[in-house]
C-alpha cells in the first residue's frame, strides 16, 4: 500500500488496497464472532458434562470415602475448580486460537515479504520457548496449591455458617474471623508466588520477541540504506513482525492460564480416580419376590478405616427372625449405629458374613439390598425443597393420597396442614425453621411411605414430645407388624414393647432376651435399665 499507493500516487491502487483491508475487516468480524460463539459453547458444554460426571460418580462413592475426605473441599472441587476450568476453555482457548491464527498468518507474510528478515526472527524461536517450558510447570504446580487454599476457604465458610446459631451463642465470631482471615492470607500467598512467576514468564517472553524485533530493525534498516529492500517492505515488514510478537506474548499468557486449568484438572482427575469399595457383583443374585426379614450375622469383624486398630464389631453373630422386633442398646461407642451401617453395606466387614434372606448381602446388587430397608436416623435428614418432596425420597411414584397417609401416621398431617403452602411449603436447609420434632415426624412419615420390609430405627421418637411419641408409637406398631425391625433403644417403652433385646458392648453380643430376663441375666443391662430407662416414666 505504500510502495504502490502513496509512493505511485495512484488512488486507483490506493483504492484497491483499502477495499481489500475492509474486507479483511469484515472477515476479520465474522471469523471473531465465530470463533468466539463456538469455542465459548464448547467450554460450557465441556464443563457442565465435567460436572455432571463428577457428581454421578461422587454420589456412588461408599461412604467411607467422605469419612476420610471434607465434604466442603469436595464440593470445591465440583464447583470452584471447573468454574476454573470453564473460564480457560470458554475464553483463555478462544484468545489462544485467535494468537495462534494470527501468529501462522503473520509468519507466511514475513517469509512472503522478506525470508531474510525472517529467518533472523526464526533464530530467537527456541529461546522463547524454553521459559514457557520452565515456568509453565511452576506455574502448574502453584495454581494447583492455589485450588487447595481455595478450597480451605470454601469449607471454612461452609462449616462456620452451618453452625452460625453455635458460632454466635458461644460468640466466636472473632476467632472465627481470625482463623478464616488466616486462610485467604495462605491463599494470597500461594497466590503471590503465581503471579510472579506468570509476570515473569510474560516479562522474558517480551523481552526475547521484542528483542528480535529489534535486530531485525537493525538490519533491516541497513538493507533499506544499502538499497536491497525498499522503506515500503520494512515497513510491511515491521507490521508483521510486531503482530507476530504481540501474538506471541498473548499466548505465553494464555500458557499461564492453562497450566492453572491443569492444576485445577488434577484435583478433578483424583475424584474420578476415586474407586468404591461397595460393589455390585458381576451377577448378582436376585432376592425372592417377598422378603421376610430374616437377618443372620455370623462372626461380624469390622473396624473402621480411619481407627482400623479398634473393632467396632468384634466377633458378633446374631439371628433376627421374620417379623420380629429387635431393641439394639448398649453404651455410647458399643457398635450399635455400626450394625446399621453394615447391614445397609455403607461398609463391609473385614471378616464374617451378613445374610439377608439366606443370601450374602455381598452378593446382592447393593440398590436392591438398600431398598429392603427403611431408615430413620436419630438425627432426622431432611434436604432442601418441598415438604412433599422430602416425604417422596424414597418412594418417588407415592400418590398424594398414600403421602397423607402416612403423615397421619407419623402424627405430622397437621402440622403439615397448618402450613400456609401445606405440602408444598418449602424446607430451608436441612429443614430448618421446623422443631425438632417436627423433622423426626417427617422422617418417619418418609420412612412409613417408602413400606419397606425392614426398618432400621434409632431411636425414632426421641425428638417427640409426650403426646406425639404417644401417637407415633402406636403408628409405628401398626407399621411394624409382619416387618423386621432394629431399633436403637433409648426409651423404656421401647424396650419393653421389643419382641428381644441385644445387649451390645465394645463391638460384642454381651446377652440377648427380653427386659425381664435381662434385668436378672446381664448386669450390665440392667445398670443401663436404672441409669437410662427406669429414670423415665413409661408409657402403658
Amino acid at each position: 500500500m505504500i510502495d504502490q499507493g502513496f509512493a505511485t500516487a495512484s488512488p486507483d491502487l490506493l483504492g484497491y488496497y483499502v477495499s481489500i483491508f475492509m474486507v479483511l475487516v469484515v472477515a476479520l468480524a465474522v471469523g471473531t464472532f465465530t470463533r468466539y460463539y463456538w469455542v465459548t459453547w464448547i467450554g460450557e458444554r465441556v464443563v457442565a458434562d465435567i460436572r455432571k460426571t463428577v457428581f454421578n460418580h461422587l454420589i456412588n462413592l461408599h461412604p467411607g470415602f467422605y469419612d476420610s475426605n471434607r465434604g466442603l473441599e469436595i464440593q470445591s472441587r465440583l464447583t470452584a475448580d471447573t468454574t476454573l476450568l470453564q473460564a480457560v476453555i470458554g475464553s483463555s482457548v478462544s484468545v489462544a486460537l485467535r494468537n495462534i491464527i494470527m501468529m501462522i498468518g503473520g509468519v507466511i507474510w514475513l517469509f512472503i515479504t522478506n525470508a531474510k528478515l525472517t529467518g533472523i526472527v526464526m533464530v530467537s524461536v527456541p529461546f522463547v520457548i524454553a521459559p514457557i517450558l520452565i515456568f509453565g510447570r511452576r506455574v502448574r504446580g502453584l495454581s494447583r496449591q492455589t485450588q487447595d487454599r481455595v478450597a480451605d476457604v470454601g469449607s471454612y465458610v461452609g462449616e462456620v455458617l452451618t453452625q452460625i446459631k453455635t458460632v454466635q451463642a458461644y460468640n466466636h465470631q472473632a476467632q472465627d474471623i481470625k482463623q478464616f482471615h488466616h486462610h485467604v492470607d495462605a491463599t494470597f500467598a500461594v497466590a503471590k508466588q503465581r503471579i510472579v512467576q506468570r509476570a515473569l514468564l510474560i516479562s522474558i517472553v517480551i523481552i526475547l520477541v521484542l528483542g528480535a524485533v529489534g535486530m531485525m530493525l537493525w538490519i533491516g534498516g541497513m538493507d533499506v540504506i544499502e538499497g536491497s529492500i525498499t522503506g515500503g517492505e520494512l515497513a510491511a515488514f515491521v507490521f508483521y513482525s510486531i503482530l507476530v510478537g504481540a501474538a506471541v506474548g498473548s499466548i505465553s499468557e494464555v500458557i499461564g492460564e492453562l497450566q492453572r486449568a491443569a492444576g485445577a484438572a488434577e484435583r478433578i482427575v483424583e475424584l474420578l480416580n476415586a474407586r468404591s469399595e461397595i460393589q455390585a457383583p458381576a451377577s448378582p443374585t436376585v432376592l425372592p419376590p417377598k422378603i421376610e426379614g430374616n437377618i443372620d450375622l455370623h462372626e461380624i469383624t469390622f473396624a473402621y478405616p480411619s481407627r482400623p486398630e479398634v473393632n467396632a464389631i468384634d466377633q458378633l453373630s446374631l439371628q433376627v427372625k421374620p417379623g420380629e422386633t429387635l431393641a439394639l442398646v448398649g453404651p455410647s461407642g458399643a457398635g450399635k449405629s455400626t450394625l446399621f451401617d453394615l447391614l445397609l453395606r455403607f461398609f463391609d466387614p473385614q471378616s464374617g458374613q451378613i445374610r439377608l434372606e439366606n443370601t450374602p448381602i455381598q452378593s446382592l446388587d447393593p440398590e436392591i439390598l438398600r431398598s429392603c430397608f427403611a431408615l430413620v436416623s436419630q438425627t432426622p435428614t431432611l434436604f432442601y425443597g418441598t415438604i412433599a418432596d422430602n416425604l417422596r425420597y424414597g418412594s418417588p411414584t407415592a400418590t398424594d393420597e398414600a403421602m397423607i397417609e402416612a403423615a397421619k401416621a407419623a402424627n405430622a398431617h397437621d402440622f403439615i396442614a397448618a402450613l400456609p403452602n401445606g405440602y408444598q411449603t418449602r424446607l430451608g436447609d436441612a429443614g430448618l425453621g421446623l422443631s425438632g420434632g417436627q423433622k423426626q415426624r417427617l422422617a418417619i412419615a418418609r420412612a412409613i411411605l417408602s413400606d419397606a420390609p425392614i426398618l432400621l430405627l434409632d431411636e425414632a421418637t426421641s425428638a417427640l414430645d409426650a403426646h406425639s411419641e404417644y401417637l407415633v408409637q402406636q403408628a409405628l406398631e401398626r407399621l411394624m407388624a409382619g416387618k423386621t425391625t432394629l431399633v436403637i433403644a433409648h426409651r423404656l417403652a421401647t424396650v419393653k414393647n421389643a419382641d428381644r433385646i441385644a445387649v451390645l458392648n465394645h463391638g460384642k453380643l454381651e446377652a440377648i432376651g427380653t427386659h425381664a430376663q435381662l434385668q436378672e441375666s446381664s448386669p450390665l443391662y440392667a445398670r443401663l435399665a436404672k441409669l437410662q430407662f427406669e429414670t423415665e416414666v413409661p408409657i402403658n
